[in-house]
């Protein structure tokens, strides 16, 4: 039932985070929004426990998660701005 819950906050997460950072270069859909989110718990509760804020058997809560989603976010769009050369946005 872990790993339900896990998934659930993480897509709850992932779309918080997609609606505070309105970045050009996110990632979409149901999978992509959910994934993020789970690595945006993980990357929290790894922060949080390197810190010392979590024990070693407590996790990312929401909020947490949220945060952990938006500096994965952040790192994304360094990454594929700095892939991008100068003819990669061509809109029609």
């Amino acid at each position: 039932m872990g790993i339900i819950w896990t998934i659930i906050i993480g897509l709850v997460a992932g779309f918080i985070a997609r609606l505070i950072s309105r970045a050009p270069n996110e990632p979409s859909g149901f999978i992509m929004t959910a994934l993020l989110g789970v690595v945006g718990a993980v990357v929290a509760t790894w922060i949080g426990q390197a810190i010392g804020w979590y024990g070693p058997n407590d996790g990312a809560g929401l909020i947490g998660a949220v945060v952990g989603a938006l500096i994965v976010l952040a790192i994304w769009n360094m990454v594929t701005s700095r892939r991008a050369g100068p003819m990669d946005d061509r809109r029609l």
